[in-house]
């Protein structure tokens, strides 16, 4: 595993894969869930902010260090001036790609070369390594789940929003929002990891809440969708 944490993009690329169904095709699972997660991500770091709604590079010459984020960044400084939920999902893709070549190149994911009809060049991707998915797919559980009274700090269990990281706190909260762990929790657990997360930097609560709003209702829509 690399020494760096894995940014929340990468976090939520892996949890939103399917480990019953490892292989996938030409692009990351849940391109608004993934492009979510790269726009909290650079709130986090104070490299955006929110101006009246609208998702604002605070230093136009800042870097952040990772092709992921910063080729963001720099599609963000050179559009027009968007909404969050806009930034959810336009040319949410080329975040999502981006994002499985970098968990490519740290090996969590493995590209294969194939031919469609034996003729067509094609790559799919399998996970490398399920065991780590899994295991991130349960520590993402717990801290959805509502600690119960009496545990006490000793418990092994669910644990209160103030005893989870901030960066753990957002990646549960946007994956709820995907509902990838099927039932949301609750209202009042949502709004505590969502604060939690949002501790960070001035105005990240509000940014988190947007973007994982916008995450909700395309989920909600594809429900809908795949319904009929």
């Amino acid at each position: 595993m690399p020494n760096e944490p894995l940014s929340l993009p990468a976090r939520l690329c892996l949890l939103a894969w399917d480990t019953g169904r490892p292989a996938a095709g030409g692009t990351a699972p849940r391109t608004d869930l993934v492009r979510a997660g790269a726009l909290v991500e650079l709130a986090r770091r104070g490299l955006l902010t929110d101006v009246d709604g609208i998702a604002t590079p605070v230093d136009l010459d800042a870097s952040a260090g990772d092709p992921v984020l910063d080729g963001l960044l720099d599609l963000v400084r050179e559009s027009c001036p968007h909404p969050w939920r806009t930034w959810v999902t336009l040319r949410a893709r080329v975040t999502s790609d981006a994002v499985r070549e970098q968990l490519v190149a740290e090996g969590y994911v493995r590209a294969e070369k194939r031919r469609v009809l034996g003729v067509f060049p094609s790559v799919e991707y399998a996970l490398e390594r399920t065991v780590v998915v899994e295991t991130l797919r349960e520590e993402t559980r717990q801290v959805l789940q509502e600690p119960r009274e009496g545990t006490g700090q000793v418990s092994r269990g669910p644990l209160p929003a103030a005893g989870i990281s901030g960066r753990d706190a957002a990646v549960a909260v946007l994956a709820a929002s995907a509902r990838l762990f099927g039932e949301s929790p609750s209202e009042q657990r949502t709004r505590e990891l969502a604060e939690r997360a949002g501790e960070a930097r001035p105005g990240l609560v509000g940014i988190v809440r947007e973007v994982s709003a916008a995450v909700a209702e395309r989920t909600a829509k594809s429900a809908v969708t795949a319904s009929h």
